[in-house]
């Protein structure tokens, strides 16, 4: 885990880690920042976000099949290394995401 929204595609044709650009790419990293502008500014990746493939390549991944398949914008938000927090921290999670989420929903 890290802190991060990443957006397809997660995988390329060579199976390397390399960006790789969806038609709609413009639209995914919009959607993307959206989300991560306010909350991860200062984080490893620039603005918060990440082309997926760029980050690491996920052949087969569900944020590719449903674009491809449905045409559904997804993307990865990712809140951290723990992976089952503790019913007590939830409240913590909610007030640390609140804003973002709210911003991303804008987007509809």
């Amino acid at each position: 885990g890290s802190l991060v929204v990443n957006y397809p595609f997660d995988d390329d044709e060579e199976g390397i880690a390399i960006y790789s650009k969806s038609p709609d790419d413009a639209m995914f990293q919009q959607l993307a920042l959206s989300y991560s502008k306010d909350m991860y500014p200062t984080e490893y990746f620039p603005h918060g976000i990440t082309n997926g493939a760029q980050w690491y390549n996920v052949p087969g991944g569900m944020q590719d099949w449903n674009y491809l398949h449905t045409n559904c914008f997804e993307v990865t938000i990712e809140l951290g290394c723990v992976k089952y927090p503790k019913a007590e921290e939830l409240p913590k999670y909610w007030e640390q995401n609140r804003r973002s989420l709210l911003q991303f929903m804008k987007q509809v």
